[in-house]
């Protein structure tokens, strides 16, 4: 008759692994954590709007036609028998070219914002950086240095040769603050459309509908006004030249297209204010809707 066996004892369960407690309590990943900052949200959007096609088309063609008209422009008059006014800014040939030029500036800030919804890359966007101001504040900050060194390098070889070609020809040389507006000043005012474009593309989240919005915005106000015969109206068309943004434009030239209305700096507080009210409507509103 065999001797019954007497059960061996079973090892323990090595410490988690019963009662769903994590198996290896005092394992430490080689990947460091790291808490993310505005700086990465930056970063990324830096590499993005300079890995796209359309930041290289579009800023490539506003330097070119900013360039292109300018010194064309420069060309024409210093080589047109009849000399220039006396009471002509010599800088005021610039305008042309940049009014053009803005629309670039435009199609790209509303590009910068609305094109990722269109091709749904946000929700990765929204996955790596959850939140959400962050993201609009990097892509503020980036858009507008890019928009305005642009602007800025451009304005200001126009400004250079312009004031080369001219010189002798009758029109009156620029004075140091007449430089600084028709460098800087415009520069920043078209950086600060560009980004009130980027904001309108944010709120509406379509590319095609943003850009149509914004050149409207900047064409329509003149064009209405031109036809607008009617004396009774006289007051609203007035309005509509004045604070329309070709003449706004024209102020940093001292080449106002009215008489009245915004003169000095006044066109780039009413632009910073509108910036401003619009950033505050996208921040709202991108933290109350879904990606």
């Amino acid at each position: 008759m065999s001797t019954p066996q007497t059960p061996m004892p079973q090892a323990a369960p090595p410490a988690g692994e019963a009662g769903g407690a994590a198996p290896y309590a005092g394992y430490t990943s080689p990947i460091p954590v790291v808490r993310t900052h505005l700086g990465h949200a930056l970063a990324s959007e830096w590499t993005k709007i300079r890995s796209v096609r359309s930041t290289m088309w579009t800023l490539g063609v506003f330097v070119l036609l900013v360039v292109g008209i300018g010194l064309l422009t420069g060309v024409v008059v210093a080589d047109s028998s009849s000399d220039l006014s006396g009471d002509e800014n010599a800088l005021s040939l610039g305008f042309f070219g940049l009014l053009l030029g803005s629309i670039c500036v435009i199609t790209l800030g509303v590009l910068t914002t609305a094109s990722e919804y269109g091709t749904g890359m946000i929700r990765t966007t929204a996955t790596a950086c959850p939140t959400r101001g962050r993201i609009l504040l990097a892509k503020a900050l980036v858009f507008f240095l890019l928009a305005f060194t642009i602007t800025l390098v451009s304005t200001a070889l126009v400004a250079v040769a312009q004031t080369a070609m001219l010189d002798g020809s009758g029109a009156r040389q620029p004075t140091g603050a007449e430089w600084f507006k028709a460098t800087v000043g415009v520069s920043l005012y078209i950086a600060l459309l560009g980004l009130f474009s980027l904001l309108v593309g944010s709120v509406l989240r379509h590319s095609a509908g943003g850009i149509t919005i914004m050149i409207g915005l900047v064409l329509a106000p003149l064009v209405i006004a031109l036809f607008m015969f009617t004396h009774s109206l006289e007051k609203v068309r007035m309005a509509l030249f004045e604070y329309s943004i070709p003449n706004q434009l024209s102020v940093f030239y001292s080449n106002s297209l009215t008489d009245s209305g915004p003169s000095g700096w006044d066109p780039l507080w009413i632009i910073v204010g509108a910036t401003v009210v619009a950033f505050a409507g996208a921040w709202a509103l991108l933290e109350k809707r879904d990606v």
